[in-house]
Order: C-alpha cells, then structure tokens, then sequence
C-alpha cells in the first residue's frame, strides 16, 4: 500500500467511525425521541464528513456506495477493496466505543432509556425480526436512491459544492422513510458493527445482500446507462 492509499483509507475508517458512532447513538435514544433524531444525526453528520473528508478520499464511508462506484466505473477496484476494509473497521471501533461509553448495565444509562431495551444502535425496524427479506428488499431500494445521489451529485458533479447536501439530505429522507421498517441502515459498517456488539447476526446476512446490491444496482444504472459523462 502506497502513502497516499494509506491516507485515503485512513479517512475513510475515521468517516466511517464518526458516522456509526453519531448514528448509533442516536438510535440508541430513537424510544425517546423519535426516527427524527436519528434522520437528522446521519444526514448532518455525512454532509460534514463529506465536506471534511471528501477531498482526500471522495467522501464515502460506506461500502456500498464504494461497491458502487466500483462498478459505476468511477473507481478502481483495488482501492476500493482498502475502503471497504477501513469502513468495516470503522463501524466496528464505533460500536465498541459507544457501547463503552454508554454501558448496557450503567445505572444512569438505564434510568434514562426507561423502559425501553437497550439496543446498541441496531438498524432493525418492525420488518426485522418476521420477515427480514423483506427488510433486505426495502434497504436495497433505499441504498439505491443513496447511491443514486452520490453517482450523480458527487461522482458526474452535477451538484458542484452542494454535493455533501444532496447526498446527506438523501440519507436522512431515506431514514424518516425506512427507519421505522427496517432501522434504514443503507450502510453495511452501519448495520455489521452494532450488530457484532451487541452478540445479534441473526439478520446481518440478509441486510448486506440486501443493501450491496443496491448500491450495485445504483452503480450499474448510473454508471452504464445514466452516464452523466458522456
């Protein structure tokens, strides 16, 4: 791995770590306060990530958006394969932080979440638990209206400097959408992170097939047929 590579991965685990941990712990609270919260909390948050990031990586913090572009034909394979990496890992040191700061068997923490179980910022909704293909079927057309944003806004640049509000306003519309039916991950380091912590994979696979294949299926129709470049 060259220099540059390592920098570019290295903002990639950050991103993807500020992004898993803001949204984790903002649905860790989504009893109290509602799928607002965490709507607002992922889009804000990607929008300055993108904006402080995206000039030494592009900004995508996501291994969808970067299977994607992948295969949208706007990055090399090689250093998407580092990406992704970096992300998983990031979404992992997320949930291993937020769990560390906001413990389970915390007094303080208990008072506060009341009744409600402590759910270390899982992306699972009412569709999760009976009929999780599909959750899947839904976070793959949500991921696919996100990817669809970051090919056009960002990777053809038909947004100019308003890319990180695009992207960031799609994520968070996608949120208020799906969050209540699936937890409206749209983030494979978003949804394996919190998972792995909290000891529940019973779901994971169906989400990543669900939400990879979107973000392919969004490289595919922006990247072969929707080419803005040509």
């Amino acid at each position: 791995m060259n220099d540059d590579l390592m920098r570019e991965s290295l903002a990639e685990l950050i991103g993807a770590f500020v992004l898993v941990f803001v949204g984790a712990a903002a649905v860790l609270v989504v009893e109290q306060f509602g799928v607002l919260v965490p709507a607002l909390a992922h889009g804000l948050i990607l929008c300055a990530l993108i904006y402080t990031y995206g000039h030494i990586s592009g900004g995508q913090f996501n291994p969808a958006v970067t299977l994607g572009l992948t295969i949208g034909g706007k990055q090399d394979p090689t250093k998407s394969a580092y990406f992704i990496v970096a992300q998983f890992i990031g979404g992992i040191i997320a949930a291993i932080a937020l769990v560390g700061v906001f413990p389970p068997d915390n007094a303080g923490v208990a008072a506060f979440l009341g009744d409600s179980a402590y759910n270390y910022g899982q992306t699972k909704g009412f569709l999760t638990a009976d009929s999780v293909w599909t959750a899947a079927v839904y976070e793959a057309i949500l991921t696919f209206f996100l990817v669809s944003a970051v090919m056009q806004a960002a990777a053809f640049g038909r947004a100019g400097k308003f890319a990180g509000v695009a992207i960031g306003f799609t994520l968070a519309a996608s949120i208020l959408a799906g969050g209540p039916a699936t937890g409206a991950s749209l983030n494979p380091a978003r949804t394996f992170g919190p998972a792995l912590i909290a000891g529940d994979m019973s779901y994971v696979l169906p989400y990543l097939v669900g939400i990879f294949g979107g973000g392919i299926i969004g490289g595919l129709v922006h990247g072969r047929v929707l080419n803005s470049d040509e």
